[in-house]
């Protein structure tokens, strides 16, 4: 049996037995007015038939018969689609193509038509506890937009498309956060938090090659929940919350020397005050902790000089 390889994934999965290509049917209202007049006309023949003796009588009750049957026979491959639906045919185990026009449509009598929806469809996956690529546990769900593109490998390659999808939806959102750290410490590598979209369209790429065989599309895969396990979420919270802080300082840090070096230089461009290196250092000082302090600070009148 040939195999083909999933993108991204590297596993291998069996080629699907048929492709879909189109049915032979026929426009069915035809079929349908013609089978009516049959059924009249053998319901006609028999009445007249009552009326008979002999030999004719024993012909005019076949025909009717025969009519009617031909009208059953006829009628019983009247098939309506509706917009948004396939019907597959299959002929003593063998599939004949598949009616995708909508309206009442004529086909094989003896086929099997096997209904399948082509609609648009939502799969939203139940929330789940994954350890993610540095060990910790979060918990993830994601939605998936998907649609049936080809109805025999729907029917034929799997079972159950519906539920083929699901699992594999699944599976490949276990495996895209088991990849990918929860968040990136120095930013160079791809972090489900901070990378949404790279990563959705990574998700879908590869919930897309999981279920190709199924004869299913990919529209589109968002995640619906990211966040930490119960157990770990206070301590990456307080991580998240020093880190925060941490780069605020190193903000007003920044600023506040910034700020002190355009004092000393307008004070030298402009000859305001002659400060030796001892005065340059104590006004530094005193203007980075009124800069830096987290509170209001409050100011001292120096009577005396700056070496008392």
């Amino acid at each position: 049996m040939a195999v083909q390889t999933s993108a991204g994934t590297g596993q291998q999965l069996a080629a699907p037995p048929v492709a879909e290509y189109q049915a032979r049917a026929t426009r069915g209202t035809k079929v349908l007015v013609g089978g009516i007049v049959l059924v009249i006309a053998g319901v006609v023949v028999l009445v007249n038939a009552n009326k008979q003796t002999g030999a004719t009588k024993t012909a005019l009750v076949w025909l009717g018969i025969l009519l009617i049957i031909i009208a059953a026979a006829g009628l019983a491959g009247l098939t309506p689609v509706a917009p948004g639906q396939a019907r597959v045919l299959q002929l003593f185990g063998k599939y004949r193509g598949t009616v995708r026009e909508p309206g009442m449509q004529w086909v094989n009598p003896f086929t099997r038509r096997i209904r399948v929806s082509t609609r648009i469809r939502n799969h939203e996956t139940a929330q789940a506890k994954v350890n993610d690529a540095d060990g910790n546990p979060i918990e993830i769900a994601a939605v998936v937009v998907w649609q049936v593109q080809d109805t025999a490998k729907a029917i034929y390659a799997v079972d159950e498309y519906a539920k083929f999808v699901a699992i594999q939806t699944e599976t490949a959102v276990r495996h895209t956060a088991s990849s990918y750290p929860y968040t990136s410490q120095d930013g160079s590598t791809l972090s489900l938090r901070d990378n949404a979209d790279e990563i959705t369209q990574r998700l879908s790429a590869e919930i897309a090659a999981r279920v190709a065989s199924a004869g299913v599309a990919i529209i589109e895969s968002r995640l619906t929940r990211l966040s930490y396990a119960a157990e770990i979420a206070q301590a990456m919270l307080r991580q998240q919350q020093a880190s925060a802080v941490v780069g605020a300082r190193m903000t007003i840090v920044e600023g506040a020397v910034s700020m002190v070096r355009l004092a000393l230089q307008r004070l030298e461009e402009e000859d305001v005050v002659s400060l030796d290196e001892e005065r340059k250092a104590a006004m530094v000082s005193n203007l980075l902790v009124v800069l830096c302090s987290e509170q209001a600070t409050q100011q001292v009148v120096n009577t005396g000089s700056l070496y008392q």
